[in-house]
This record gives structure tokens, sequence and C-alpha cells, in this order.
């Protein structure tokens, strides 16, 4: 199995305080990786650095071999990388298809967007149903479909996603992770997740990383960190 990411030495922050202290991360390609660990670990600044959000400190990030330092955003969304943040992102007063067509804003065949966009009503088809609704009339669980699709739109290699199951019912939840796990076993996507629900991060994701104070204390397949007791205990809470 081809490697597809590899974080190496990673440090980075914010106003010169470092929050990622040399983060040392490899990602198979068609594979998914969970990145746990309490609030303030540095989970989410990681997905923000490896996003081009953050400019490191120091530090190597490689996408397919090719190192992304000073690659601009948009040629990163070009290159296979797609990031859904905390919060979603969904802009309340555009449409479903409206937000979703954001998601083709850096692709290289703009105008091809007919069969990506027809994809995600597929894989969502509560948004197919609304797709001339503004943001704001969406349940919680259609906002986060409508990010994942908007950013599945691009047709990424890599997805990086911030806690998605934050504020939704355990139902939505479980939809959410089975997705996940289709996209991987159907289309080959490899995906980065940060989550608070370490079980079932866990019960999707192949392997995993625990970070804790900017650190990786712990990396290894998803059974073993889940079967590790003293680590559930001091870092992940159960």
């Amino acid at each position: 199995m081809s490697e597809l990411l590899r974080v190496e030495g990673l440090t980075a922050g914010y106003g010169g305080v470092p929050v990622l202290h040399a983060v040392d991360l490899r990602v198979p390609e068609g594979t998914i990786c969970a990145v746990l660990g309490a609030n303030g670990a540095g989970k989410t600044t990681l997905l923000r650095t490896l996003s081009g959000l953050l400019r490191p400190a120091a530090g190597r990030v490689l996408l397919d071999g090719a190192d992304l330092r000073g690659v601009p955003v948009e040629q990163l969304v070009r290159r296979g990388l797609a990031h859904v943040p905390e919060g979603r992102g969904v802009i309340d007063e555009l449409t479903v298809e409206e937000n979703l067509r954001l998601g083709g804003l850096f692709r290289a065949d703009r105008r091809a967007l007919r069969g990506p966009l027809d994809e995600v009503y597929q894989l969502f088809p509560s948004l197919a149903a609304r797709r001339g609704y503004a943001g704001h009339q969406l349940s919680g669980g259609e906002r986060q479909m409508l990010a994942l699709g908007r950013a599945l739109i691009a047709r990424p290699r890599l997805l990086l996603l911030d806690e998605p199951s934050l504020g939704l019912a355990p139902l939505v939840v479980a939809q959410i992770m089975a997705l996940l796990r289709r996209l991987r076993d159907e289309t080959g996507l490899t995906v980065l997740l940060v989550e608070q629900n370490v079980r079932g991060a866990l019960s999707v994701a192949d392997s995993g990383v625990v970070m804790s104070q900017g650190r990786v204390v712990a990396a290894d397949v998803a059974d073993a960190l889940a079967g590790d007791d003293a680590l559930r205990h001091a870092y992940l809470g159960f």
C-alpha cells in the first residue's frame, strides 16, 4: 500500500507560540487515519497547517512525495487535498447547490461540474431534495453533509475532516461514519479524521494517532489503540 501523506517534524502555532511540536505522521493511500486526543491537543492546528491555512515554523508535509511547503491553497486543492473545518462553514444565504458549486472553484475544469454534482446528490439524497433550500434552512446533519459534499466536488485524494460529529444526533453520526467507510472502499479516498467521538472514529479507522500537548504520543492500527487500556484511560477518556 503506497503512502499518500507523510508529515515530518512539523512544528507550527500562532503568533510565534508553537502548538505542534515535531509531529510525524504517515497515512497510506486509501485508508482512514483517526487523529485523537483531548481538547487543546493540537488536532485542529494540525489540519490547518496541512491545508495551508497556517505556515509551519519547521518540518515538511509531503503529498504523494511532493513537498507542499509554500504551495498556495488553490493549488493544494488541484493536487487533491480538501479540508472540511470544524463548524462546517456552510454559507447560510446560499442554496444547497450554490454551496456545492463553491467546491468547484479551484477545479481545473470548473465548467464540468454536472458529473460531480450528480455524484454528491446520489451520496446525499436529502441534499438533492433540498437543492434549492438556503443553508440556514437545513438541519445540523444536513449542513454537515453539505460541507462534506462541497469538499467532494473537487474529487480529492486526501480529505481532512475536523470533528464531523460535533453537535449531531447519534444516528446522524453513524451515517457519516458509514459514509466515510464507503468512500474509502468504493473510491479509494484517503481520510485524516479529527474526532472527539473516539469510539466512532476507531470503528471506521484503519489506523490512528493520539496527540497530547501538540505531540504524537502513540500511533498504531485502530484495533490496537482501542484495546490499549492504559492509553485510553490516560488520553482518550474511556
